[in-house]
């Protein structure tokens, strides 16, 4: 199991301004090891209780909230990683889980005692938490990541763009799945993840994003048909 906390800004940014930065990035930062020309690819199933409650405490802004997915890296990753986000004031909690490619599909049908399986705590406290407030799959999330990575206080600089997403199909090893577009393909959101504090030169390069920082959720974006439709 491995967890980190850390701070997270999030800006919305445009495609040009994401080939700007990426260019700049590239003369003072690593590439994540991932990472090759756009980027790699993330496809993660986000799970919550039966009233939505970890949707609508995101979208009502409740200061301590989580978030629950199963993550891979395409549809050929011979793993998935369980993880839970808490937010906490300033800070993001993530712990995460690596589960066998057989585990996680069990998991993503609503399979939880395959959670037993494993001996960390954190794999106990999913399997409880999952059944005790009826967690079930909800929506699953495609996208590419473009990442860099400091070794000073851990920070990581991504790039989250072409993000598709659907609510009708959980198997996130899926050769291909039907998705739509949750996101303009114009628009890109950018993370600065961080312990501590950014470095100077980090925050020169992102002072003109300072007045467009927001809170940008792919889970809650892509949750868009089944919370918005009205009959």
């Amino acid at each position: 199991m491995n967890e980190v906390l850390r701070q997270e800004k999030k800006y919305l940014i445009n495609i040009s301004q994401f080939y700007k930065y990426s260019n700049d990035l590239c003369n003072i930062l690593s590439l994540d090891e991932h990472s090759d020309g756009e980027g790699y690819l993330i496809r993660s199933l986000y799970f919550d209780t039966l009233d939505d409650k970890d949707y609508e405490e995101k979208e009502d802004g409740v200061e301590l909230r989580r978030k629950i997915r199963l993550r891979n890296y395409g549809p050929e990753t011979p793993f998935a990683m369980l993880e839970m986000k808490q937010k906490q004031g300033a800070n993001q909690k993530k712990r995460s889980l690596r589960m066998k490619r057989e585990d996680a599909k069990r998991l993503s049908v609503g399979d939880y005692p395959v959670l037993l399986n494993y001996d960390e705590p954190f794999a106990a406290e999913c399997y409880s938490l999952m059944n005790m407030l009826c967690y079930r799959p909800k929506a699953v999330i495609t996208y590419h990541r473009k990442a860099f990575v400091a070794k000073e206080n851990k920070i990581r600089i991504t790039f989250d763009h072409h993000i598709v997403g659907t609510e009708s199909c959980y198997d996130i090893f899926a050769d291909q799945l039907l998705e739509n577009s949750i996101l303009d393909p114009c628009l890109v959101v950018m993370e600065v993840k961080y312990n501590g504090f950014l470095l100077s030169y980090i925050k020169d390069m992102l002072r003109e994003c300072d007045s467009s920082e927001l809170s940008v959720s792919k889970y809650c974006l892509g949750r868009a048909v089944s919370k918005h439709y009205r009959f």
